[in-house]
């Protein structure tokens, strides 16, 4: 997994770029684009983008060795004013010089891009510079100026701290299957089965994939020639994800191991399981009534597809709930998690016989 830093909006011919690939899907099938892509570009983008349009950004051919691992599924973070402007997810990725221009027409004084991708997805975002070089480990003051591609424990750093999950599911190439490393848990395999190719028709049948995997979002894409589209990009609420990230420095001094799991209701928030427990806890940005009734949902929903079974259920909030929250969740066995000034993280157990009784109710 890679993850781009890309200026997107420091000059006037960026802000150009952007209003016109960005800010607007690019009808790539109409004849002043489609006549400029060779067999297999067209194939490509055709298969990721059935509709026949998507956005694009590039970069120039000076990039082009950083740029050459870049896959579909990696992420692309779209930088400018002092921040993250918006997330993105890369799809197709070709080199196309005349393409490029007829995107991005430069003016007589600038270099014509070279690398040309699609987005699959994208979503705004408002992560600050200072927040991005605390997740990579650069100093404070890093503005930027050019092309990055972050990878290994800069891009799971990235994309653990602000809850980012592509949307491309990867499966591993049949003729070419990646190394297995030794699990914490060793039943709970992130590997995937191989599933059939959307490009192509001939690719044979294979297995399903488990529908239930622990998240890892140090996944290496090397090796891997498969993908499906599992759901869209998912970059989690700012004042959530801080709220989160905090947990789970509280969890890591504690001596527990946070981590997350997929399965076909969503992506939990938190996960532990080790010595002291399997617990599972959703994170919502505001204590209000409504926040709370969708943290009980997402809860009830996940439990039952725990990779193990959940012995505890915690709604984590910035603030204590009103009271009749706090009742709502106790009364299905849930405890409650808040921010606390003196102590970090205060928690507000469900009753030992209200869990009980619930925890069937939970794995049903």
């Amino acid at each position: 997994m890679r993850v781009l830093v890309s200026p997107s909006y420091g000059s006037s011919g960026a802000q150009r770029h952007w209003a016109d690939t960005i800010d607007q899907e690019v009808p790539f099938a109409e004849p002043r684009y489609d006549e400029l892509l060779t067999p297999e570009q067209r194939e490509r983008l055709a298969a990721l983008h059935p509709e026949k349009k998507a956005r694009f950004w590039g970069a120039r051919a000076r990039h082009e060795k950083k740029m050459a691992d870049v896959t579909t599924g990696d992420i692309v973070l779209f930088t400018g004013r002092n921040q993250v402007l918006a997330v993105g997810e890369v799809g197709a990725v070709f080199r196309n010089g005349a393409l490029a221009d007829r995107l991005w027409k430069p003016e007589s004084h600038e270099k014509s891009w070279h690398i040309v991708y699609s987005l699959l997805d994208f979503a705004p975002s408002d992560i600050s510079y200072l927040e991005l070089n605390a997740a990579i480990g650069y100093k404070s003051n890093h503005v930027f100026p050019g092309q990055l591609v972050l990878r290994d424990h800069q891009a799971r750093s990235v994309l653990e701290e602000f809850m980012i999950t592509p949307g491309t599911a990867w499966s591993p190439a049949t003729t070419a299957p990646e190394p297995s490393e030794p699990s914490e848990h060793p039943s709970l395999s992130s590997s995937r089965i191989p599933i059939p190719s959307p490009v192509t028709n001939s690719t044979p049948a294979l297995p399903a994939r488990d529908p239930v995997r622990i998240a890892a979002a140090e996944e290496v894409r090397t090796h891997r020639t498969t993908y499906e589209r599992a759901h869209g990009l998912i970059v989690v609420e700012r004042h959530e994800s801080r709220l989160v990230s905090e947990f789970r420095q509280h969890l890591i001094a504690q001596g527990r191991t946070p981590i997350r799991f997929y399965c076909p209701s969503g992506i939990s928030d938190i996960y532990v399981s080790d010595t002291k427990g399997t617990e599972l806890i959703e994170a919502k940005s505001k204590p209000t009534r409504l926040h709370t009734r969708q943290a009980l949902s997402q809860l009830l929903d996940y439990a039952p597809h725990s990779p193990r079974p959940v012995e505890r259920l915690g709604a984590l909030f910035p603030l204590e709930p009103a009271r009749a929250d706090v009742e709502l969740l106790h009364r299905y066995g849930i405890d409650v998690i808040h921010r606390e000034p003196t102590s970090g993280f205060r928690r507000l157990p469900a009753s030992l016989e209200r869990r009980e009784r619930m925890r069937e109710l939970w794995s049903a």
